[in-house]
């Protein structure tokens, strides 16, 4: 007899193993060892304290951060009080979230490390639900959903305090909401108003936390054009629902950023810019390198860090693991040519054809242009700059995995569909699992 997993409803037990190997993470990583945390926290007691935080010349010195890192963040370098409110630049709302539980807990760490990973739970949990629209198979959503919740360097920054847990959570919100009513708008009454309103407002709350949101505006923007064309009225009180809402939500913090730092500066792209000296830059290691140099260790380092690179980009997998992923990440692709060309896997076909596959695919592209982009000023070789389109990449990878899956057990003759997510979910734990007890705490505790 095969054991009925819909009784008991896998994606609450995906969620409640994300807490306890989130938790895990959050509780033994050492302070301050993941990336920016210091700054981020930083920006989270200022506002405690009664001040919004101002970017400023003194916060950044790249040299003392450097010693501070080496150093495991010894006392001895006043971490996280001195130099490290670089973030400060950042939109507020995370911060402002975090603040009461500041207050609760004296400004303890764990607590706040624990409310971030929280967030992660609706991120989780929102993917499960976007894939479940898009591939319209039940073990492949659950795919999508534990590739979300124990890729390890994902589930590594949502045990930190970091912005992007709420950016990624408002992210997935939009996702669900443009998937989730695509084809069901009224044109013309007051459902279609009421859609584009709260798409507008959560781009607006996204506005507030992180610019990574930022590319949701042209993602939603195509999505007007698709669904109504540019010639029709629609189209355009559609466009100024979603805009005005999110500016109305918005325009005060892009009000502020202007009176602090002058002209239409209104992200504070340029005060961080020019506080920033002494990072490594893309014409410098050109110049350095060459051109094939420089992309390999752009390739290399962006795929190790996707998968996990811990601590401040100083802790490193051995070579058996990323190759382990590399050939991991062959049989997804594999799965996807062999979904892409062959007629009989209509589960395949559908998501490959399906009308809201192409929003998940605008995603992908936008977070592609942005961490290129960023790259080509920069030296940032971080895979994490690609989370924002983590709920597309891990619908592509449950269709990889899912044909290929299929192909196996048609072969056998018998079909055992939730033994695909419960075998990828017990891989990846195991892989947090031996990433955090064998990789990170040797190295970090040092």
């Amino acid at each position: 007899m095969i054991w009925d997993m819909k009784r008991f409803s896998p994606i609450s037990l995906i969620l409640l193993l994300y807490l306890v190997v989130g938790s895990l993470y959050a509780i033994l990583t050492p302070a301050w060892q993941a990336p920016d945390e210091p700054a981020h926290y930083n920006f989270v007691r200022q506002l405690a304290a009664g001040t919004f935080p101002v970017i400023e010349p003194s916060d950044y010195d790249q040299l003392f951060q450097g010693e501070a890192i080496s150093a495991r963040f010894d006392p001895v370098y006043e971490v996280p009080d001195r130099y490290f409110s670089y973030e400060d630049w950042q939109p507020p709302l995370y911060y402002a979230l975090l603040v009461p539980v500041y207050w609760l807990f004296a400004g303890a760490l764990i607590p706040l490390r624990l409310a971030s990973l929280l967030l992660g739970v609706g991120t989780i949990w929102l993917t499960y639900r976007v894939a479940g629209l898009v591939l319209e198979r039940e073990e492949w959503a659950l795919v999508a959903a534990a590739f979300v919740a124990f890729l390890p360097q994902h589930i590594a920054i949502l045990a930190a305090i970091n912005n992007d847990a709420l950016a990624g959570l408002l992210i997935a919100a939009i996702l669900f909401k443009l998937v989730g009513q695509w084809g069901e708008l009224d044109e013309t009454g007051k459902q279609g108003d009421r859609f584009w309103s709260g798409v507008g407002g959560l781009l607006g709350l996204g506005l507030l936390t992180k610019g990574s949101v930022y590319i949701m505006a042209p993602v939603i923007g195509l999505v007007l054009l698709r669904h109504y064309g540019m010639q029709r009225p629609q189209f355009w009180r559609a466009g100024l629902l979603v805009g005005g809402a999110a500016a109305l939500i918005a325009s005060p913090w892009w009000l502020r950023n202007s009176l602090v730092y002058g002209g239409l500066d209104i992200i504070a792209w340029q005060a961080h810019g020019e506080l920033v000296v002494g990072q490594p830059r893309t014409s410098e290691w050109l110049a350095e390198f060459g051109v094939m140099e420089t992309m390999r260790r752009f390739a290399v380092t962006t795929f190790r860090s996707f998968w996990g690179q811990f601590g401040w980009m100083g802790v490193v997998m051995p070579t058996w693991v990323y190759q382990t992923l590399l050939l991991f990440t062959l049989v997804v692709m594999g799965g996807w040519a062999a979904a892409a060309y062959s007629s009989t896997h209509q589960a395949s076909k559908r998501f490959i054809l399906h009308p809201s596959s192409f929003i998940l695919l605008l995603t992908l592209l936008f977070t592609l242009l942005l961490y290129l982009g960023y790259n080509l000023t920069y030296v940032q070789h971080q895979g994490r700059y690609l989370f924002p389109a983590l709920i597309p990449i891990a619908c592509g990878a449950a269709v990889g995995l899912g044909t290929v899956w299929d192909k196996m057990t048609n072969q056998w003759g018998q079909k055992i569909p939730y033994l695909l997510p419960l075998g990828l979910t017990l891989a990846l734990v195991g892989l947090d699992l031996l990433a955090l007890f064998r990789f990170i705490l040797p190295q970090l505790r040092g």
